[in-house]
């Protein structure tokens, strides 16, 4: 049932998101910085760096929102490519690989939905310890150059803004499409993203059914998922380079701004070089692996059916 199916995938997301938020964390500063401005070399390095200047709760900054749009942005993704798998499907025979594509892509173009303003308010609050960390080490370096001088300047304190403080300034500042910024990116990112995800999930959770009526055992669904989603994360990592720079907010000293995807694309080809476009490639699959891999074995034990079932039992 939809129901069902909305709860299954909204379970999915908020276990999913909690077990792999850091990393994902680590991708956007890791995306977000440019040559001549980098605080980070690698994922761990990140983490290590968060961990010191921001407290171990600095690895989940901007996790509340993801945690509350995660619910409906999995819980559409995966309904929607059920319902467009069915309506595709010609009297229950199996679907071709191109009618599982056009599923998927039915599927992406539904979630952008949530997910825009999901991934502009999470990239806000995640990038922010990164500029912050920035501007204390050049106020630092400024001082200790004038060290000489008389009254040199203190590094400035971090203000920290939330979810909320954001939306209501880019609501009163331009309104509803202020949440909605590198939408254009969101759709060129997820929309192939689940053309190769769903159909290779598909087929490679397929391999471990014994009998076509018979769901794959967990820990297929959990494998199959794994590497569908880690393959399809770094086939769609340059768009998620673009739009990651495109939805960023606030910038670090001396950084490029972008006026849309093709200047975003250029100026990162001319300045960071073609392999710019890999940046945060190998931390976006390991939060992707899991991420699907728990959302294939929650959806497809199914959940939200034993809750459902229980409840008339409950009520009796």
């Amino acid at each position: 049932s939809l129901p069902a199916k909305l709860i299954n995938g909204g379970i999915a997301g908020l276990i999913g998101v909690t077990c792999v938020f850091p990393i994902d964390l680590a991708k956007t500063r890791l995306q977000n910085q440019q040559n001549g401005q980098r605080m980070y070399t690698s994922m761990s390095d990140c983490l290590v760096k968060t961990i010191r200047s921001e407290g171990y709760f600095g690895m989940y900054r901007g996790a509340a929102v993801n945690l509350t749009l995660v619910t409906p942005e999995k819980a559409i993704k995966l309904a929607a490519n059920d319902f467009f798998r069915h309506h595709l499907s010609k009297d229950g025979k199996k679907l071709t690989l191109l009618r599982e594509m056009l599923a998927g892509c039915g599927a992406g173009t539904c979630q952008v939905i949530v997910t825009t303003p999901m991934e502009m308010l999470k990239i806000q609050l995640q990038d922010a310890g990164r500029i912050a960390a920035q501007k204390k080490l050049m106020a630092a370096q400024a001082q200790l150059s004038s060290s000489s001088a008389v009254g040199a300047a203190k590094p400035a304190v971090e203000t920290r803004t939330t979810a909320m403080q954001i939306t209501r300034e880019l609501l009163r500042s331009k309104g509803i499409a202020g949440l909605y910024k590198g939408l254009g990116a969101t759709l060129l990112r997820d929309v192939p993203f689940s053309i190769v995800y769903f159909p290779l999930f598909a087929n490679l959770n397929k391999l471990g059914q014994k009998d076509p009526n018979v769901k794959a055992p967990f820990y297929v669904s959990f494998l199959s998922g794994c590497v569908a989603g880690s393959t399809a994360a770094v086939a769609v990592n340059p768009c998620d380079v673009i739009k990651t720079r495109l939805q960023s907010l606030q910038r670090g000293v001396n950084e490029d701004t972008y006026s849309g995807i093709l200047d975003c694309t250029r100026k990162i080809w001319q300045k960071e070089g073609p392999m710019a476009f890999l940046k945060g490639a190998y931390c976006r699959a390991l939060v992707i692996a899991p991420l699907f891999g728990i959302a294939q074995v929650v959806y497809f034990i199914g959940i939200a059916e034993f809750l459902l079932d229980m409840l008339p039992k409950h009520r009796a």
